[in-house]
Parts: structure tokens; C-alpha cells; sequence
């Protein structure tokens, strides 16, 4: 019999001692991705919860490592299918500290490369708040966020070609510079940005029935979360104020000014009242990003062993074309070595354990999801909750299973 922390009515999880086990999902619609749980219950109150994971497994990690150094990128994308851009960042900054260029990347690129983190943030928290209230019967709220949304994914559409997998950041740089126009709309957004953020928070935030649904529910202390390995929002909403861009700062975030929201609550409420705040500190770097792109500059290392030479250099140099020959056909190779690179995703601390033998193709790629850390969490929260808590519990965990199978 165990009592926990903070638990709903009853104050002993299994009073009765009755208890039945039920298997929520795979394919249930508002477990935010093919998720299985393994319940036991007595009467409505939860006793324990069991993730079961797995549904979603494609292999990635083993497939990337089948793939030269600029190709895995294009798999690896697809982990956090929410968020591509961090995953293609972290893996670029790793292989960039094995090739030892870090302090080699133009200043124009690590400034683009902030501004599509932010962006790529908004976007994901926007598809986490749309959803999150669509499974407490909320449905304005997504069509409010997915109109934002749009409008990001059309600023990633516009600099790399795609609007969920780009393949715009890559090693060295990004796949060339900003097109014409990008940054009038741009401007454009970041005027919208802050009206409709109050629109956000108007509609929910003091609603009565979302706080009902959601304060003291998933109570998750600051123990517990450490315990478990929660990091990104779901560990500062139990009042740990961790976050990569700022323990470990990366691509420049050590020179914008930003802050760390957190909340003390540790519950359902706390975690979404920080992803809200978060998105106002992401328009804060979005717009000190946007002065700083004034100033034009090149957005790839200037080294034709690693990046492609220029196209118009290519029909008037033979060396030129022999490089772009080479890592067309080849790929390039990096020094042997290994090392862990973590950035702050939407979900977030993000990691890549990368290995290389020398070779043209990584030997070993591992990562750290932050979205399988923090459904593990599950255990400690669900019990001594109600069923019908569940999903809002699950939501507020934000998981992506992408990233938690892969």
C-alpha cells in the first residue's frame, strides 16, 4: 500500500484491495501517439500505469549508421517529427565537434540556426496546445494554434523546401542563405505572434473548466522528476530551472537574453502555464535574432572537403567538381572519436551519442529522447489519479513517439 505525494482523493491508492487490470490503447485516440498502457485500477482510481512502448519502432539510429554523415540527417529528422530542426541541429553540432569546426561556423548561420530552433518551438508547442485542449474538449483552442503554426511552417517551407522534414541545417552551415522576401515575412509573424499568444492564454488559462481538469492533477515533485530523468518543460513546471541553452550554452544562445520560466505547483496546470510562458521567451530570441540578420554574411564553412563548393564554381574549376564529385559519391570522413552534443528541444534535453571509426558513415549513433524519459514519469503520477486523468496527463507530458520508439 503506498501513498504518494500528492495524490487526489483517495489518499491511499487502493482502498478495497479489489483491483482489475486494463489495457488503454495502442490505437486509442488521445494517448498523442500509438501508446499502450497497462493499468491496473480499482473502481476509477488508477493503482499503477505501465507505458508500453515500441508501436512506432523504425530503426533509425541503425539505419543512420547504414547512411554517409549528410544523409543520416535526413532519417534523423524524423525522430521528433514535430520538431525536425532540433534533431538535425543536434546531430549537426556533434559531427561538427568531431570534425572540429565548431568555432568555424559562420556567425550568419548560428543566427539563423536560433531563429529556426524558436520558430520550430512555437510550432511544436502549438501542435501540444491544440491537442491538449481537443482532449478536454476545447476545440478552438486548435484552430488558433494551428493557424500560427501554419504561418511558421510556412517560413520553413520558404528557407528549406519542406514543411515538416526541411533539411535545411546541415553540417558546417545551412543549405544556403535566407530566400528573398523571407524576412518581410518574418516581421510579419513576429507582429502577429504576441496578439495571438494572449488569445492562447484568454481562452484557457482562467478557463474553470480547464483548471479543474487540470490543477492537482499529475503531480510530479521535484524528487520524482530528477528521479525519472524528466527534463524540458515537464521538469520546470515541478520548479527545477534546467535548460540546455542555458547550462550548456550552444550556437550562441549565451549572448541573447532570455529567460527560464518555472512553477513550484509540479501538476498538469504548472506544465502547461509553462510551455505558455515559453513561447513568450522563444518570441523574445526570435526578435533579437531578427536585428541581428541585418547584416548579411556567408552561411556555410568555406571548406570544399565538407560542405559543396558553390554551383557557380563548379563548371570553372576542376577542383571545384572534384569535390562536389567526391561528397556526392563518398560523402567526407571523420576523425575518430566519439561525443555527446544535447540541445534544448520543444520536449527537451535532446542528446546524440555519436562514434565514428574513421570512416564516411557514423559507427554508432544513440540518442537520448527526451520524450521517453518523461512518459516514464507515468508511473510515479498516474496512480492515486482518476481514469479519465489519464489523457491529461499523457498531454501534459507532451510525448512525441517518434522520438520515444524510433
Amino acid at each position: 500500500m503506498t501513498v504518494y505525494a500528492k495524490p487526489l482523493s483517495p489518499d491511499v491508492v487502493s482502498q478495497s484491495g479489489n483491483t482489475m487490470v486494463l489495457s488503454m490503447g495502442p490505437q486509442h485516440p488521445s494517448t498523442h501517439g500509438v501508446l499502450q498502457i497497462v493499468l491496473e485500477i480499482d473502481s476509477e482510481n488508477v493503482v499503477t500505469a505501465d507505458p508500453e512502448i515500441g508501436y512506432l519502432h523504425t530503426g533509425i539510429e541503425k539505419t543512420a549508421e547504414g547512411l554517409f554523415w549528410t544523409q543520416a540527417q535526413t532519417v534523423i529528422e524524423r525522430m521528433d517529427y514535430l520538431a525536425p530542426s532540433s534533431n538535425a541541429l543536434c546531430y549537426a553540432l556533434g559531427v561538427e565537434k568531431l570534425l572540429g569546426i565548431t568555432e568555424r561556423i559562420p556567425p550568419r548561420a548560428q543566427i539563423v540556426r536560433v531563429l529556426l530552433m524558436e520558430l520550430t518551438r512555437l510550432a511544436s508547442h502549438c501542435v501540444w496546445l491544440g491537442t491538449h485542449g481537443i482532449d478536454l474538449g476545447a476545440i478552438s483552442i486548435f484552430f488558433y494554434c494551428f493557424d500560427l503554426r501554419e504561418n511558421i511552417l510556412d517560413l520553413q517551407e520558404a528557407s528549406g523546401g519542406a514543411r515538416m522534414h526541411p533539411n535545411y541545417v546541415r553540417v558546417g552551415g545551412l543549405n544556403g542563405d535566407l530566400p528573398e522576401g523571407y524576412l518581410a515575412r518574418l516581421d510579419a509573424l513576429i507582429e502577429k505572434i504576441p496578439g495571438r499568444l494572449r488569445e492562447l492564454r484568454g481562452l484557457l488559462q482562467a478557463n474553470p473548466i480547464f483548471q479543474d481538469r487540470t490543477i492537482d492533477v499529475g503531480y510530479l515533485s521535484p524528487e520524482q522528476a530528477i528521479q525519472y530523468g524528466v527534463t524540458g518543460p515537464s521538469l520546470r513546471g515541478s520548479g527545477v530551472a534546467y535548460d540546455v541553452r542555458k547550462a550548456y550554452p550552444y550556437t550562441g544562445y549565451d549572448t541573447y537574453d532570455f529567460e527560464i520560466p518555472t512553477r513550484e505547483e509540479g501538476d498538469a496546470y504548472a506544465r502547461f502555464l509553462v510551455r505558455l510562458d515559453e513561447m513568450d521567451q522563444s518570441v523574445r530570441i526570435i526578435e533579437q535574432a531578427r536585428k541581428r540578420l541585418d547584416t548579411p554574411g556567408p552561411v556555410m564553412i568555406d571548406d570544399t572537403k565538407v560542405a559543396l563548393p558553390p554551383k557557380e564554381t563548379i563548371a570553372l574549376s576542376m577542383e571545384a567538381l572534384i569535390h562536389h564529385f567526391k561528397l556526392i559519391s563518398e560523402g567526407f570522413r571523420v576523425p575518430p572519436g566519439d561525443v555527446y552534443q544535447a540541445v534544448e528541444s520543444p520536449r527537451g534535453e535532446l542528446g546524440y551519442y555519436i562514434v565514428s571509426n574513421g570512416e564516411n558513415r557514423p559507427y554508432r549513433i544513440r540518442t537520448r529522447p527526451p520524450s521517453m524519459y518523461n512518459l516514464q514519469a507515468l508511473k510515479g503520477i498516474a496512480p492515486g489519479n482518476l481514469i479519465a486523468d489519464l489523457v491529461v496527463m499523457i498531454g501534459s507530458l507532451d510525448p512525441v513517439f517518434g522520438e520515444v520508439d524510433r
